[in-house]
């Protein structure tokens, strides 16, 4: 299990399960549970979780607690917390929290984007540079990441132009992003448009391009990842069970499964720092939390390879 050299050696997997996942369940997930997710996800070698999202509750009571969970994660030596925040009011409630960072929503698609949020693309740019000017002046250490969503398609729009999405990256660094995401938010993405996509958006953001976030929705998510994997990144946005998606994105089913990605990563021999019997034994509980919930993956059900078990178990 020796990675290619062409490929990065170790792989950040930023569990958004607690964020992407719930937000699209109707059911609200026990906090007390949430934070039994937090602390198994920790203890199964994660040290990155998008805990949350401060939206109104009155629209995701789902997320209503993100504030508590961020506390807790706080407590956890080396864990990353990261929160989606829609607007500045969103910002500055995860400033006063001290997140590590926030995850600002961007759409390339303008319908998806006035669905989503009620602005433009450019009204969004315009709020990510009050948000950095914010976040400037109150001092705070809460890092700036911008996800642009739809960058593949989208199912209110159809074709969104690449161009667009260069013009808005290239819009948020200069607004003062301090990291940018691809995200296929519909799974409308193919290899062949990751690696397009990526390669051109690459000149523009250089290493400010750290993630993927890539929807299985028509099974090529982990085909995704690779293409992208190739060209050298090493942030990718997963669910535990496979679960997400957007309520305002029609027909988009969950993210790639946590558990699947890891497995995939360690069997070409790129190190995650993920134990798959703790992650195992989480979604085994993850389920429960959410029985009846359609869940995804297959790592669960097949298990690890002997080849591999001999392989960790030297």
């Amino acid at each position: 299990m020796t990675p290619s050299s062409t490929l990065p050696r170790q792989v950040v997997i930023r569990e958004v399960g607690l964020r992407d996942g719930l937000q699209i369940i109707p059911r609200v997930v026990p906090t007390a549970a949430k934070l039994e997710w937090i602390r198994d996800a920790y203890e199964a070698g994660q040290r990155e979780i998008e805990v949350g999202s401060f939206v109104p509750a009155r629209l995701l009571p789902q997320l209503a607690d993100t504030a508590e969970l961020v506390a807790f994660a706080k407590t956890l030596p080396g864990l990353k917390a990261s929160v989606l925040v829609p607007n500045l009011k969103g910002a500055e409630r995860a400033m006063a929290c001290e997140a590590d960072l926030m995850l600002l929503p961007l759409s390339a698609s303008h319908a998806h984007s006035l669905a989503n949020l009620h602005k433009t693309p450019d009204e969004v740019v315009d709020d990510i540079a009050r948000i950095r000017d914010a976040r400037d002046a109150r001092g705070s250490r809460t890092r700036i990441e911008v996800g642009i969503s739809t960058a593949f398609g989208c199912t209110l729009q159809g074709r969104v132009e690449p161009s667009e999405v260069l013009r808005l990256v290239e819009a948020v660094i200069d607004a003062g992003a301090e990291a940018v995401g691809l995200a296929d938010t519909v799974g409308y993405a193919d290899p062949a448009m990751v690696r397009s996509l990526f390669e051109a958006v690459l000149p523009i953001a250089g290493d400010k391009l750290n993630c993927g976030h890539f929807h299985d929705t028509r099974g090529l998510g982990m085909a995704n990842v690779y293409a992208a994997l190739e060209l050298g990144i090493s942030r990718f946005d997963a669910c535990m069970a496979g679960i997400g998606g957007c309520p305002h994105a029609p027909g988009a089913s969950g993210n790639v499964s946590t558990e699947d990605l890891a497995y995939m990563l360690a069997s070409m021999g790129i190190e995650t720092g993920q134990d798959f019997d703790a992650l195992l034994a989480l979604r085994t509980k993850v389920a429960h939390w959410l029985e009846g919930e359609t869940l995804h993956g297959t790592l669960w059900r097949a298990g690890l390879p002997k080849t591999m078990k001999q392989e960790l178990a030297r």
